[in-house]
């Protein structure tokens, strides 16, 4: 019996899901900071409830975003760390995948960004083109149907997760890594450092 755990922090929340066999448990805990500090208990407490424990894991999936920066950041972060602690492979899975689930390509998928904005990308059966941010009014006159990925509930996106994760660990892929569709918003290093008085 294959196992898999799936977690992702992108967003404003721990979400996380256990596939052993033919079941599946999922959990979303909703928060909007400290899931770097909540994710491994959260972890630990799902495994035992299905009598599992770290070792009997076979692969390590994650969300990689886009998102929130830093939440993308810890998800990722945690996920290479456990591959590289229980020697098992981790693999990343974009917000977009996790909305899409098995829907019949191609199609457009728009994830909520900041400021009115949305995240949205092309998947098809032949390759997906490169994410991009955009305008809500953007998503008018799309030449495939559009799916937002809140449509879909949480349970069944970090389900998804754990779902690719098992479905890809054979294959040759590179270590999760954030899917970042624009720069952060923070402001570069000062040259010179301010005049501390005394």
């Amino acid at each position: 019996m294959a196992v898999s755990l799936a977690f992702d922090t992108s967003q404003a929340a721990c979400a996380a899901a256990l596939v052993a066999g033919s079941r599946t448990v999922t959990r979303i805990d909703e928060m909007a900071r400290g899931q770097a500090e909540h994710l491994f208990g959260m972890l630990e407490e799902m495994l035992a409830a299905e009598g599992l424990v770290w070792g009997d894991l076979d692969v390590i999936g994650v969300g990689i975003g886009p998102g929130n920066f830093t939440g993308i950041r810890i998800g990722v972060a945690a996920a290479r760390g456990l591959a590289m602690a229980l020697k098992i492979p981790a693999v990343g899975v974009s917000a977009f995948e996790a909305a899409a689930g098995v829907s019949a390509r191609p199609l457009w998928v728009a994830v909520p960004a900041p400021r009115g904005q949305v995240w949205l990308q092309r998947l098809a059966p032949g390759g997906s083109e490169t994410p991009a941010l955009v305008p809500q009014e953007a998503l008018a006159g799309l030449d495939a149907p559009l799916l937002r990925a809140e449509e879909r509930a949480g349970e069944a996106r970090i389900a998804t997760i754990a779902a690719l994760a098992l479905e890809r660990r054979g294959e040759s892929l590179p270590r999760p890594a954030p899917l970042y569709v624009r720069a952060p918003d923070a402001a570069p290093a000062r040259d010179v450092p301010p005049v501390i008085l005394p």
